[in-house]
Parts: structure tokens; sequence; C-alpha cells
């Protein structure tokens, strides 16, 4: 590993490291704020997202109702188009809404960018508002204006960057308004400069390319899940990047060296026997946010359901009493599962509506004094967040940007015992039913000999604690029955086969 010495942040900053696990068909990146794992990000190259991809689409289908359109782009299932997501022409004026079916037609060539990953049955979200990245700046060719990152505070830095690269874009003769980004806080005049002419490179190809190639053909893809990593993250405040596969590194060093040369010795190789992800204890990590439990430094926990409405999360003292009153116990439980929901959103990746019960409080200013600490913790989260007051129930309802698949629906699948209920019936339930259909069969069919195929659970409970019962029924319905446990059955699925 490189030894290279790293310029030590600010002492109340958190030290921010970006560790990068390459392995064959995926590619995890994991980012630590002190050593604590805030974010994952995970790209498969079997399910890789194409969200910031640009197509040149086929409107399938107009949908005058809802005032949308499916285009089909290439992908799996044709993606979503709204109006609301189409740029305005310019005869179209902000007093008149645009109506879909008078801007697109069955067959039309469109030039699309996905905005959002297909999630669940729902294809991909697309809008026509492009917008292409650069190390500092977002170039939006249909877009005039030029705006600065409201990260970036300073607002002597906002108006010198404001001012550079509305001269760079009259320089260099483009139409179409840029973004500066929060890594572009402190960008010299010539680094934007360099950005600017490799945007406009890039957009004069996809131009060229759209009058000639096919529809439903991609025209823009995003870099790889290490080279974004160093384009969307890479600032003075992180300390390293670290990576452990060495082709990764050496693309790495390359894009640090020619758009980032400040930040090259802080690509880092790791090359020690122990992974990567174990070494940092993120593997782990990564294993409890995959729980709905967690743990609360108080001795109280948290209880994360997710579910296709909405999440919901419950807060519990558990076994914290306390040293003074039961309102200080709640006050400080409160207060530090605030700052936990915070965190485990960002990691999780959860979005939509979310929905947390906090532990009921008496004394307005506490109450305040929550909301205050929730609010703070969310406001480090870089997906747009709000957060409503607390209800008289003691709920707080916060809405997240969601962009991409939860964790969980990224590295789970449903249960195919339950279905994705989370439980499943208890081996008494499965009986009883069992019996009833014992008894519909003699009713409807007059069956006499039934062979039951079922798990060697409910085999056994058959044989031992409900035995009393199945041979009572038995009896009563004067069914002859052969018994057979079948392992690959799940514990809810019987079948009863007339001999």
């Amino acid at each position: 590993m490189s030894t290279a010495p790293l310029a030590a942040p600010a002492a109340d900053d958190p030290r921010i490291e970006i560790l990068v696990n390459v392995s064959k068909g995926e590619t995890r990146a994991a980012q630590l704020e002190n050593g604590v794992l805030q974010e994952i990000h995970v790209q498969r190259d079997a399910a890789a997202s194409v969200v910031g991809n640009i197509y040149l689409g086929e409107v399938q289908r107009v949908l005058a109702g809802m005032q949308a359109a499916f285009i089909e782009v290439g992908l799996e299932r044709a993606a979503f188009l709204q109006i609301s997501d189409m740029v305005r022409r310019p005869a179209e004026t902000e007093d008149v809404s645009p109506r879909i079916q008078n801007r697109l037609s069955q067959g039309d060539r469109v030039l699309v960018q996905v905005s959002k990953d297909a999630m669940g049955s729902k294809g991909a979200r697309l809008t026509t508002d492009l917008a292409i990245p650069s190390r500092f700046l977002v170039y939006m060719p249909y877009t005039p204006r030029i705006g600065v990152s409201a990260r970036i505070e300073n607002e002597q830095e906002r108006d010198r960057l404001s001012a550079s690269v509305s001269t760079l874009r009259d320089d260099l003769g483009l139409t179409g308004g840029f973004i500066v980004r929060t890594v572009g806080d402190g960008a010299p005049h010539h680094a934007l400069a360099a950005d600017m002419r490799f945007l406009a490179t890039v957009w004069a190809d996809i131009v060229d390319q759209s009058r000639t190639i096919a529809p439903r053909s991609l025209l823009y893809g995003d870099m790889p899940l290490p080279i974004r990593m160093l384009r969307d993250l890479l600032t003075p405040e992180v300390a390293a990047v670290t990576i452990d596969d060495e082709h990764a590194w050496r693309q790495m060093q390359i894009f640090t060296q020619r758009f980032a040369p400040e930040f090259t010795e802080r690509a880092l190789h790791y090359t020690k026997s122990v992974p990567l992800f174990s070494q940092y204890g993120v593997e782990e990590a990564i294993e409890r946010a995959l729980q709905p439990r967690v743990p609360l430094r108080s001795g109280g926990f948290l209880i994360i359901e997710q579910t296709e409405a909405m999440v919901t999360v419950d807060v519990n003292t558990g076994g914290y009493v306390g040293t003074r009153s039961l309102e200080q116990t709640v006050l400080r439980t409160n207060i530090e599962a605030a700052a936990t929901v915070a965190r485990q959103l960002r990691l999780r990746n959860l979005g939509g509506i979310i929905v947390i019960d906090f532990i009921d409080m008496v004394d307005a200013e506490h109450k305040e004094r929550v909301l205050a600490a929730l609010t703070a913790a969310l406001d480090a989260d870089p997906a747009k967040t709000s957060v409503s007051a607390i209800s008289p129930l003691g709920l707080v309802e916060v809405t997240r940007k969601r962009t991409r698949d939860s964790l969980q629906h990224l590295m789970c699948a449903n249960c195919e015992s339950c279905g994705g209920r989370g439980f499943i019936k208890t081996g008494e339930t499965v009986c009883f039913a069992m019996f009833r259909e014992m008894s519909r069969l003699v009713q409807m069919r007059d069956a006499r000999d039934l062979l039951i195929l079922a798990s060697p659970d409910i085999i056994g409970l058959l044989l031992d604690e409900l035995a009393g019962v199945f041979h009572e029924v038995c009896a009563d319905t004067g069914l002859g029955v052969r018994l057979q446990a079948e392992s690959l059955y799940t514990p809810e699925q019987f079948d009863l086969v007339e001999l």
C-alpha cells in the first residue's frame, strides 16, 4: 500500500475514507466517517445502474390522460416520461401548461436521460432535461441557467464561481447552462475551463451520434463505480480512497492525474491478505444494516421495518432506565435515536415516506429538542429530506428522495416460506387447515384413502403433539391416511393426494 503523506483534516472535521472492493461481477464502495460506515454503494455487472445514461429513445405510447409516455430505450421494460420531466420549448410560457400529446407522437425519436432506475414492476424514469457531469461541473445543454451547489456557502466563492463559469461559456461559444458541483469549491479558473471543454466535446459527440444511430440505442453511459466515487465524493475532506484491485487502482490514478492531480496520492492500493471490507469492519456493518433491530448505546433500540407503502421506525428504551427522571430517560433515548435514524436511512438508502414513532414525551421543549436533533442529523444526508412536526401521537413523518433501490431490496429477496411477510404460520395453524381440508374432501368427493405430503416438522406434529386430534379427525371422516415427509416442502405447504 502506498505510504504517501496525506493532508490532515481539521480537528473538528470527521475523517472521511472511501473503500472500494472489486470482485468478480460486483464492485462495492463504502464511505466511512471516523471509521463508521455511512453509505454503501453496490454495482453488479448483471444489474448495473443506468441512471445518467443518455439514449435515443422511440415513443411507444402516449398516455394523454396521465400526461406521460412510454419510451423504448433498449432496456428490459419500456421507460416512463412525464410531461413535468420535459424541457419547455421557447414558445411555451409558464402560464400555459404544455400537453404531452402536442409534444410527442408514437414512433417519434427523442433524446432522453435516465433519472431513476427501474424499481420492482416499474420501468426506469426519464427526463429530456439532459445533464452531463464532470469533475467540477454539470452541463445542461437545454437549460440556460448557471447555478452553484447550495453546499458551497461562502458568498464570495459562489460569486467567483458563477462569474468564472459565465465568462468561460461565452468564450467557448457554448449554449446551455452549467451547475458548479460541491467539489468545485475553490476550483481554479483553468480547471473549470478544462472541465467545460471536456463536456463540450462529450455533448458534440452525443449530437453527432443521434443523427445517424438507430433508435433504442445508448449514446452516453456513466463511469464505472470506482471512478464515479472519485468524481462525486473526492473532496479535500476525504483522507484516502483505498481500493483492493490493481487494475481499477491504476484507472483511478489516471483519472486523478488528469482531473485532480492534487489528490493522486490519496488513491491507495490495498494489498494485505485480510479482505479490505473485513479489515475495516464493513462486512459486519452491512450485515447489521440488513437486520430490523438497531441497538442504541444507551441500551434502547430501534425496529426498522420496510414495506411497500412506507418505512416505519419504532423507538424503544429497552433495558435503559436512566439515573434520573423518566422524562429525562425518554429525552436522552429519543435524541440518541434521532441521530441513529438519520444514519440508518442513509446507510440503508431508505426513501419515500418514513414514519418515526418516538417514545412519548410530555414536555414541549423536549419535543423541540428531539426534532432539532433529527433535522440537524439529516442535514448531512446528500439526499433531499423534509421533516414534519411531532404529531400528538408522538409520530414524525420524514420524506427522503428515493434515487435507487434500498440496501435490503438490492441484497435480499423475499422469503420463499413466508412470501416476504416476515412471518409464517405456526405448525398448529397449518395442521388445523389440513384437518379442514380433509373434511372438505370427504364431503365434496367422498374420498376414502389419502396420502398427506408435508414438511418433516408438520409430520412430526401429526405424530406427536397433535396425534390425538389427528386420529379423531381420521375416525370422524372415515379416511385411511398415509403420511410422507417431504424435506423440500416449506412449513406452510402440504398436499392431500387421493389414493
